[in-house]
């Protein structure tokens, strides 16, 4: 029975270490492309929510429930001079409250193909699509996701839009996977410490 137990704990210690274990190692390309980003574009279910539809029997969405990480995250990139953009797919007003507050000036909701509301916000802005990283989690990302110079997803994200990353995050949407990110580019852009010491400060 001792023997047993023993196996079964080093078993779980070592798929625990697995699933934990997300080193740049594995996404060589990551810090590189990172270093010169000026927009970071995100999708919003499954990315900056864990993807979950909260829908009453009115057929009206009530709740969508966002992470504060994330936010602070968002707002760290922008102190930093760095563009933060939403893009997505379906209409919302607590997206809109949510974007208001965090300052994201440019919101896309509503977009049935989001690689036409990428060239529009890279021509608005003035930016070019190698400026640009952008995270998504399915299918209708991939217009975006295929032409960005840092494509990111969240470790929730569909298993096509992994395939086409640069870095797969070691969170989900709406569990810190955009505070990942955000930290990520800080780091290759050499802003993450000093931005740490004026928070201790």
């Amino acid at each position: 029975m001792t023997y047993l137990l023993q196996k079964l704990f080093n078993e779980c210690s070592i798929l625990n270490t697995t699933l934990q274990t997300n080193a740049l190692e594995k996404f060589p390309q990551a810090l590189e492309r990172a270093q010169e980003i000026k927009l970071l574009v995100l999708d919003v279910d499954g990315v900056l929510t864990d993807g979950s539809l909260f829908i009453s029997s009115d057929g009206v969405e009530h709740l969508k429930v966002f992470n504060s990480l994330d936010g602070h995250g968002i707002k760290l990139l922008r102190t930093a001079g760095i563009e933060v953009a939403i893009i997505t797919g379906r209409n919302s007003p607590m997206v809109k409250m949510r974007a208001q507050a965090l300052g994201i000036e440019h919101l896309y909701m509503g977009v049935d193909e989001k690689g036409r509301a990428l060239i529009e916000l890279l021509e608005k802005l003035h930016l070019t699509a190698n400026d640009c990283a952008a995270m998504g989690d399915d299918w209708p990302d991939l217009s975006i996701l295929t032409k960005v110079r840092l494509a990111l997803s969240p470790a929730n994200a569909h298993q096509e839009i992994k395939l086409v990353s640069h870095y797969v995050c070691d969170y989900s949407g709406g569990q810190g996977a955009v505070r990942e990110i955000c930290d990520l580019i800080l780091q290759a852009q050499n802003l993450y410490q000093s931005l740490l010491h004026q928070a201790k400060e």
